[in-house]
């Protein structure tokens, strides 16, 4: 009788792609970075185990939001502190730290809890065309669509 395959955290074997951000629509950037981090694109995917691969995203202050969603978009936070709430647009949030507004996108598409975490930490945003990933010898992915 044959059984559904496993995979073992031993036996995953990790790839590091690099992915232009320039031009590209920010959820459906955020959504299929997610996927390769979960490993969702491998045949050996087990939703419990992190078979995903490490994701390195170049040009982030080059990124595009569909509609009027750069004036409109605004991103919260909370100091913990009485009357603490910080609200920062889009527009302000890609001019001042462009990494965080990816990754917030990002992290927000993948489970809320340890393995979540720990595919999070597979992915590296940069702002502008260089990184220093070189060693890793990423390869380039292209998007679909």
């Amino acid at each position: 009788m044959r059984t559904t395959y496993m995979a073992k955290p031993n036996e995953v074997e990790r790839k590091w792609f690099v992915v232009d951000a320039e031009g590209q629509t920010l959820g459906r950037l955020a959504s299929e970075v997610a996927s390769i981090l979960r490993g969702k694109h491998k045949p050996t995917f087990t939703p419990h185990i992190d078979t995903g691969d490490f994701v390195i995203i170049i040009n982030a202050e080059k990124i595009e939001l569909t509609g009027n969603k750069l004036n409109d978009k605004i991103y919260y936070r909370h100091t913990n502190h009485p009357g603490g709430l910080k609200m920062t647009k889009a527009a302000d949030m890609r001019a001042n730290k462009p990494e965080r507004m990816l990754e917030l996108a990002i992290k927000g598409m993948l489970p809320k809890n340890t393995l979540g975490r720990a595919q999070g930490m597979k992915l590296h945003v940069y702002a502008g065309p260089e990184h220093k990933h070189q060693a890793q010898k990423p390869e380039v992915y292209t998007l679909r669509g």
